[in-house]
Order: C-alpha cells, then structure tokens, then sequence
C-alpha cells in the first residue's frame, strides 16, 4: 500500500502535476462606525439562508444563460450566509440610523427581526464580466410577528480589468456593500416613518 502511494505520487511530481494551494478570501468590514441613535428602534438580525450551491464556500460563476460553475480552488473563509449576516449587523451599526442592531438570539430583545435569503452571490460573464449580488429581506415586528417591510435588492458591479480571481472578488465586496448600505438607508427609513410606541 505504501510502495503503491510512493509510486503515485512520484508519477504526479514526474507529470508535473503538483496539489493546487486552495486561496481563501473575506468580506472587508473597515465601514466607518457612526454612533448609535440615542432614540429609535432595536434591530434583531437573524438567520440568512442561502441556496444549497453557495453553501460550500466556493467562489461561483454564471457563463451564459445555463452555465453555472465554481472556482476549485478560491473559496470563502466562511459559506456566503454567514458573511453576508455579520456583513449585514456591521452596516447597519454604522448607518447609525438604530438605537442598537444585535445579532436575534432566544435571550435578546428588540423591536423588530430582519431575515432573509441570499439569492445570488456570482461572478456573472454576460456581456462582458460582473458580479451580482441578490439579497431578500424581510423586517418583522418582533410583539406581533407582522410583515412590515420586505425588499429583494439586485445590484451588478462590473469586475474591473479581471486577470485573476482576486478581483472578482473585490467586486463581489463592493457590491456587497452597495447593496446592503441600500438595505441599511430603506430600513432606517422606514422605522424613521412608523414610530413604534413603547
């Protein structure tokens, strides 16, 4: 079994085939932090699903109208939801548009639950190559469960001079920024428009 192995992996090194280095990328957060509201609504941010194919922490591609694929090699620190969840809290403590933005646990208490679905976190090649982030959120009143706002936000950010993964990803990052400051400014003001009595 040995002397099996070492023939392998000496016919590997001998065809030039040598283990590809797996890369590993992450969301920036450097988002400069405003203080919180003195006054206004507690934000509970809970769970956001994703589709089972971004769930493995691969770096995706959409070729075509059909085509889907991955990156073998360039994947994510952490699977998209999670990123997308802490991406989603840090935003929305620096819009300062919220007394307090936590992450929705049993023991945690606020006003509302925001949750939601990523939908498409991808290098898109179309019409030249871009990357597209599609988000659904949803805002509920946490004493009543009601429906109160919901968005879907679809932005594409076009890759800038693409010679290798990395600026994909810098462009899923920007993009990912874009979108969530929009969900960040509809959310505050949609809370600044319906006082919540307490």
């Amino acid at each position: 079994m040995i002397r099996t192995s070492f023939v392998v992996a000496v016919l590997l090194l001998a065809s030039g085939c040598t283990p590809h280095r797996i890369q590993y990328y992450k969301i920036n957060m450097s988002v400069k932090q405003a203080a919180p509201a003195e006054t206004g609504p507690v934000l509970l941010v809970g769970r956001i699903a994703t589709p089972l194919a971004l769930q493995d922490g691969r770096i995706r591609y959409l070729a075509g109208p059909n085509e889907v694929g991955a990156y073998e090699f360039h994947r994510w620190t952490d699977p998209p939801g999670i990123m997308v969840k802490d991406s989603l809290i840090h935003v929305l403590r620096a819009s300062g548009k919220f007394k307090s933005v936590q992450e929705a646990s049993s023991a945690a208490d606020g006003d509302y639950n925001l949750r939601g679905k990523l939908l498409e976190f991808s290098e898109v090649d179309v019409s030249g190559i871009a990357t597209r982030v599609s988000l659904d959120l949803e805002l509920r009143e946490v004493k009543t469960g009601r429906l109160v706002w919901n968005e879907t936000l679809t932005h594409d950010d076009p890759v800038q001079a693409k010679s290798k993964v990395a600026d994909v990803v810098q462009s899923l990052d920007r993009n990912l920024q874009t979108v969530l400051g929009n969900a960040a400014s509809d959310i505050g003001t949609y809370a600044a428009a319906h006082p919540l009595a307490h």
